[in-house]
């Protein structure tokens, strides 16, 4: 039997509890659907933290490490990834688009990798898309990805590739003829952002054919597609990842309760597609993960 592994998306940086009064938080509420998740299937969690008072994403070293050493507490195997996708946005200003609006948030490469230089995390991710994000754009230069790739490689973590659009592969595609990476990439297909690859099965397909033939890779969708978008992942050859990152609605009309009720559905179909959930070690040694 084919098998496959889960990873669960607790939150982000855009879903919002007045989309879903269940979305997780302040750091225990996201270590709990961690764990959660966890028991539901998932291999790996993908985090991103928030400010506790005001519930805006926040890059705090504190509040990561306080989210890991919470789940390490109870379970020492699950994989963590953690976020490095905060510090790339850039809003130009209505009187002078050279001039930064509010919504800015650039930062040196080196500043949005520090908690994962610090924390030394398993998986850290790696932003490859310079597209625009609502009425901002997103920037990553190569030059900045270089600079993060090489500081997360350097510590020991292994860099999950955020694929958002054909371009982002062109990059990545560039990256592997420098010979950058020190692994085989592991790669998520990001469907469904606005301006971004579509989620269609004729999108993942495209997708997946562009990737490098050693790619390790998983496939997802957000809102109304993210269900259908495990399926169709599954069955292209690719891992799965589900969570209140990508989608507040566990099915039409309910919102989903919490992270472990959509990795229990997103784990029931691909069951009932015929494939194994891979376990925490399993995933490890597959991606050479160090033990703890």
């Amino acid at each position: 039997m084919a098998s496959l592994f889960l990873t669960s998306a607790l939150l982000g940086n855009f879903s919002s509890r007045a989309q879903n009064a269940n979305l997780p938080i302040t750091p225990a509420e996201i270590a709990r659907d961690a764990l959660a998740s966890a028991e539901a299937g998932a291999a790996i969690v993908h985090i991103h933290v928030r400010d506790p008072e005001t519930e805006l994403p926040s890059m705090e070293t504190a509040l990561y490490r306080e989210v890991v050493d919470r789940i390490r507490d109870k379970n020492d195997e699950l994989i963590i990834n953690l976020t490095t996708g905060n510090g790339g946005r850039y809003d130009p200003s209505a009187e002078n688009p050279a001039i930064a609006g509010p919504k800015t948030n650039l930062l040196l490469p080196d500043d949005r990798v520090q908690h994962v230089l610090v924390i030394k995390p398993d998986i850290a991710t790696l932003d490859l898309n310079t597209m625009v994000f609502g009425e901002e754009v997103v920037i990553n230069t190569l030059s900045s990805i270089r600079r993060m790739g090489t500081l997360i490689q350097q510590a020991g973590v292994r860099p999950e590739i955020e694929l958002f659009d054909s371009g982002d592969v062109a990059i990545l595609n560039t990256l592997m003829a420098e010979q950058f990476f020190e692994k085989p990439p592991l790669c998520s297909i990001v469907m469904g952002v606005k301006f971004g690859f579509v989620p269609l099965p004729e999108t993942l397909l495209y997708a997946r054919g562009l990737l490098p033939g050693n790619a390790i890779w998983t496939g997802f969708g957000t809102g109304a597609m993210a269900f259908p978008m495990v399926a169709q992942s599954a069955l292209m050859g690719g891992n799965i990842r589900i969570g209140m990152e990508d989608a507040v609605w566990l099915e039409k009309g309910v919102k989903a309760p919490s992270n472990r009720a959509m990795v229990e559905k997103a784990a029931r179909i691909v069951r009932e597609l015929g494939f194994e959930l891979e376990t925490p070690k399993q995933v490890r040694a597959r991606l050479g993960l160090l033990g703890l």
